[in-house]
């Protein structure tokens, strides 16, 4: 085969699965990618419908401080978005606490002529949010933790959402 023939079946094999490709991306729900996620968490801890129903409040809880103390805290399921991370789209503005700081320190440094002392001010805020955002972070897990079985508690530090 001629390399212009391969390049000619090759755009005609993208062309063919580009739409079904952008369907599926347009088909992404991310309250059902979160109840699946649930779910399989239930599973994988062996929680009764009954323990469930303690657990899971707690688990949301853990995950909503963790995405806030996270990556800029753009709200939202998932990530993504600028540098600092958080959020899908371009224009989307911080809806946390830490967001907002990480926000201010990233506009503050894109300034190449911002004053050491603005800088020094922004990168207080930022850890101040952060260190914020963890001990709120901590007392979600230790709240969490107090409920769990042990096998639940090795679950759940396996996938990252205790310590």
């Amino acid at each position: 085969m001629s390399v212009r023939g391969f390049l000619l079946s090759t755009v005609i094999g993208c062309a063919m699965f580009a739409p079904s490709f952008a369907r599926a991306q347009q088909q992404f729900d991310p309250a059902q990618a979160r109840e699946r996620m649930m779910t399989r968490m239930k599973e994988q801890m062996g929680a009764s419908d009954d323990e469930w129903k303690v657990l899971s409040p707690k688990i949301e809880k853990v995950m909503t401080v963790q995405r806030e103390t996270r990556g800029g805290g753009f709200g939202g399921f998932g990530g993504g978005g600028r540098r600092g991370g958080g959020g899908g789209g371009g224009d989307q503005q911080p809806t946390t606490e830490t967001g907002k700081a990480s926000a201010d320190l990233r506009t503050a440094l894109e300034n190449k002529d911002a004053p050491a002392d603005d800088i020094a001010k922004k990168l207080a805020a930022y850890r101040e949010a952060r260190d914020k955002g963890r001990a709120q972070l901590q007392a979600a897990q230790k709240e969490l933790k107090e409920i769990l079985t042990q096998r639940q508690e090795a679950v759940l530090v396996n996938m990252g959402m205790l310590e």
